[in-house]
């Protein structure tokens, strides 16, 4: 015998025990999604860090060239000093002994400028070179957030369309984010 109203109701109970039970596929997608979403978040934060860290370390470099500039030329102006206050003494050798110390104490303070100067020109090559780190890692960053956000296209189109060959594209994609994003950091 065929109840088709008990059969009818066993199929609903049915369809609402499965609406309710969940869906592996759909787990493991949204658990992916999330854990791509959070690693292009980082990435992304990350990547904001390294080029404001770019720029502050170049901005403080082209400090630091001023600064030695200025002290080269301060340097030069006194060497200028120097063999003037010689020549001065030259001519005038009633004032030589004077004009000497002077060119002397010229010397002297050109030392102290000389590695002042040298110092500034130092400190600018280190900072240089420390904003070329921060690019590079901002370059391996991008490329880390970009697969992460490609990744996560993937991921929903495989939703839509519960294709898994797309989920592990999106899970490979993933991967080489993280990859990518560890390289910043080696």
């Amino acid at each position: 015998m065929h109840d088709a109203p008990l059969e009818a109701h066993e199929h609903t109970e049915h369809l609402a025990h499965e609406g309710h039970s969940p869906d592996r596929f759909v787990s493991h997608l949204a658990m992916l999604i999330a854990a791509l979403a959070a690693c292009a978040a980082v990435a992304g934060n990350l990547e904001s860090i390294e080029t404001a860290s770019a720029l502050a370390a170049t901005g403080e470099a082209t400090l630091s060239q001023d600064e030695a500039t200025d002290a080269w030329s301060e340097y030069q102006a006194d060497s200028l000093k120097r063999h003037l206050y010689t020549i001065a003494g030259d001519l005038n050798p009633a004032a030589a002994t004077r004009y000497a110390k002077t060119a002397k104490e010229q010397a002297a303070k050109q030392a102290e400028i000389r590695t002042h100067a040298v110092a500034a020109q130092q400190k600018r090559a280190e900072l240089l070179s420390e904003s070329k780190a921060h690019e590079a890692r901002h370059h391996w960053l991008t490329g880390a957030a970009t697969l992460f956000e490609i990744a996560i296209a993937l991921a929903t189109v495989s939703l839509v369309t519960r294709r898994h060959w797309l989920w592990m594209g999106s899970a490979a994609l993933g991967v080489g984010g993280a990859a990518l994003l560890a390289t910043a950091f080696l």
